[in-house]
């Protein structure tokens, strides 16, 4: 059955040419269009599309305020089209936290190195959007507190193959263990922290993510005391005009200083340090933790790569580290994270129910590495209950 679409944006020319885009592939279908928020409301209302794509700017309603009222009155999945401008970051930020689920540039150039690339990307995610997570109301939410499972440091919750860099999205119950072999128990609550080496030994907490992210990140952080112990590394995919916005967003929000990773910057408790959108952040040992910000080798494919700074993390921290994996599609942090694994580190991830786009944190759980599955509104307070 193909993906039902709504198009948004008042320009005539790009609502024409987004539909031309996705109507060329067979498995999606746009059933609607509109030229402002008001209109789309009537219209998703009565057509109950799978995604709607969505502009920011827009007359009598603008994409903000539309995703609000969507997100209370109608949930559905909203990819944004943002410019990659200071003011565009900000205002996408805005829709994210209203509860839109993904963003793409609206300028192809910015979107892929060549427009076959950029219309393929679009149709990738108009696709993996309708897999993911039905969002939820914004305005009458309630925590997740989904059944939680407890994996043994060597058991693989799923025997589902997933080729490198699938974006399958495995949405695994949960009120069922993920396999009846590797959970110890699909309904205990044991204290989320279990098993974690003491603080003193612990240098970093890592966190990888990319779709959902930004929300994700915000609600772990917003959690932390301004005393934090340790230092905290964030790799969110994202565009390089957009991190110094959020950056600055999360340090607002936060009682820990959060900001926009520097070359030559000290991990120091209670600091979290943002990777630089469009580049690779690492960590490089002496007597200090220092980040290292460098271009990304020919042929990468994500910019940051939670790949990337998990793998320097291995020389740098070596088993001396907290890596938490978060809703995203793909599988990037996998391979680091297995890298940290077999140095000794202690591996989150996200569960599914509470997961944007259960992709990333899925290929962890999968390959076994998970020492702990939590939901999203229990990261925070395992951290807090953890190490302070």
């Amino acid at each position: 059955m193909a993906v039902r679409v709504v198009v948004v944006d008042d320009s005539g020319f790009f609502r024409r040419r987004i539909v031309e885009i996705l109507n060329a592939d067979i498995g999606i279908e746009v059933v609607g269009t509109a030229t402002n928020g008001l209109e789309a409301i009537e219209i998703v209302k009565r057509l109950k599309p799978d995604v709607v794509t969505m502009d920011i700017e827009m007359p009598v309603l603008d994409g903000i305020s539309a995703v609000r009222r969507l997100m209370a009155e109608a949930p559905v999945p909203i990819l944004m089209f943002s410019t990659l401008t200071t003011d565009g970051a900000r205002a996408t930020l805005d829709a994210l936290e209203a509860g839109a689920i993904d963003f793409l540039p609206k300028r192809f150039s910015e979107m892929a190195s060549d427009e076959n690339s950029a219309k393929t990307l679009l149709r990738r995610r108009v696709r993996t959007l309708a897999r993911s997570r039905q969002p939820r109301s914004v305005a009458t939410s309630s925590p997740v507190t989904p059944a939680r499972a407890v994996l043994t440091s060597a058991g693989n919750p799923s025997t589902r193959a997933r080729p490198a860099g699938a974006e399958t999205m495995l949405l695994l119950p949960s009120a069922r263990p993920l396999t009846t072999a590797s959970v110890t128990s699909a309904t205990a609550t044991p204290s989320p922290q279990s098993g974690l080496k003491p603080v003193r030994t612990l240098r970093a907490v890592l966190i990888g993510t990319s779709t959902g992210g930004p929300v994700a990140l915000q609600e772990v952080l917003k959690c932390l005391p301004k005393t934090f112990p340790l230092p905290l590394v964030l790799v969110q995919h994202m565009p390089a005009s957009f991190t110094p916005a959020f950056a600055e967003r999360l340090n607002q929000l936060c009682q820990i200083e959060v900001r926009e990773a520097a070359d030559g910057d000290v991990l120091k408790p209670g600091l979290a340090l943002l990777a630089p959108g469009g580049r690779q952040m690492l960590l490089e040992t002496g007597s200090q933790i220092r980040i290292k910000i460098e271009d990304s080798p020919p042929g990468t494919i994500y910019k940051p790569s939670v790949d990337m700074t998990f793998n320097s993390a291995v020389a740098a921290l070596r088993g001396q580290v907290l890596a938490v994996v978060l809703t995203g599609m793909g599988a990037d942090g996998r391979e680091g994270a297995r890298a940290l694994k077999e140095q000794g580190a202690h591996i989150w991830a996200q569960d599914a129910a509470s997961s944007v786009v259960f992709g990333m944190p899925a290929a962890i759980i999968d390959a076994g590495l998970a020492d702990q599955v939590l939901a999203l509104n229990e990261v925070g307070p395992a951290l807090v209950k953890g190490f302070c």
